[in-house]
């Protein structure tokens, strides 16, 4: 029995035959036969969402937004493939929601797989809501009292501005991004600039790693634990800052100091 929505998301995806759950960049993602057929995202860079990401058959995509808006949208990145977003907490009927899932399986698997199926699985709807916290983990009170710090210091550097990028708490420098902080894999993460060229000295240390999307650009991650070391952690924003601010700005830093 599904006792909430995640729940009822596995309950129904992998019930198709040879379906297996993988992670890709922190979400669950269902395959058959090394192909991709649905994601569940939650909050995804901030969209509010709680949602499947479904491979569709033609025409079907631009068929539902079109005439349920509320229910369904067009996914980014797989969108243009056709994919459709499947919003599940707005009170669509999870027959529908196990009818698409299938369609999405059908699209991808081996058509002897599919011919395996039988009757769409009928699940019990969960009952359980997903909180503010399980939406958007950021806002859970012990992650941010380990974030308050970075954007105090972040704040107190000259004309910093707090600007969330992607639903997570994002400092600039004038218009350039200097640090952020994001949960990835369940681990509260910090991430800064330190250059390329520096990036193999950090990742020696098991904590950091380089981050998805920015790494290459000389970014480097950082997991925070539950006893950070704030002297390194302000190193670290202080030093991505004058990478990032204008003369003026730092001036303004040199003076202070």
């Amino acid at each position: 029995m599904a006792e909430d929505i995640p729940a009822a998301v596995r309950e129904i995806l992998l019930s198709f035959p040879e379906a297996e759950e993988y992670v890709s960049h922190g979400s669950p993602n269902f395959r058959v036969r090394g192909k991709t057929f649905a994601s569940f995202l939650v909050n995804h860079h901030g969209d509010g969402r709680v949602a499947m990401w479904l491979a569709s058959p033609p025409g079907a995509q631009e068929q539902h937004v079109r005439d349920e808006p509320e229910y369904f949208f067009v996914p980014p990145y797989v969108g243009p493939r056709g994919w459709l977003g499947v919003e599940l907490d707005k009170g669509l009927d999870w027959k529908r929601v196990a009818g698409l899932a299938r369609e999405a399986y059908e699209k991808a698997a081996p058509a002897a797989l599919s011919k395996q199926i039988g009757k769409t699985i009928v699940i019990v709807p969960p009952k359980a809501m997903m909180s503010a916290e399980e939406r958007d983990p950021m806002l859970a009170p012990a992650v941010q009292k380990l974030v308050e710090p970075l954007r105090g210091y972040c704040l107190s550097l000259p004309e910093v501005v707090e600007d969330p990028r992607f639903g997570s708490p994002s400092w600039q420098a004038g218009k350039r991004t200097f640090a952020t902080a994001y949960r990835y894999d369940g681990t509260l993460t910090f991430a800064f600039w330190v250059g390329v060229e520096q990036q193999g000295l950090y990742t020696a240390d098991r904590r950091y790693s380089i981050p998805p999307y920015m790494g290459h650009n000389g970014w480097i991650a950082l997991a925070v634990g539950a006893k950070p070391n704030w002297k390194e952690i302000r190193s670290l924003a202080l030093q991505s800052y004058r990478h990032f601010a204008l003369k003026r700005m730092l001036a303004k830093l040199d003076d202070a100091t």
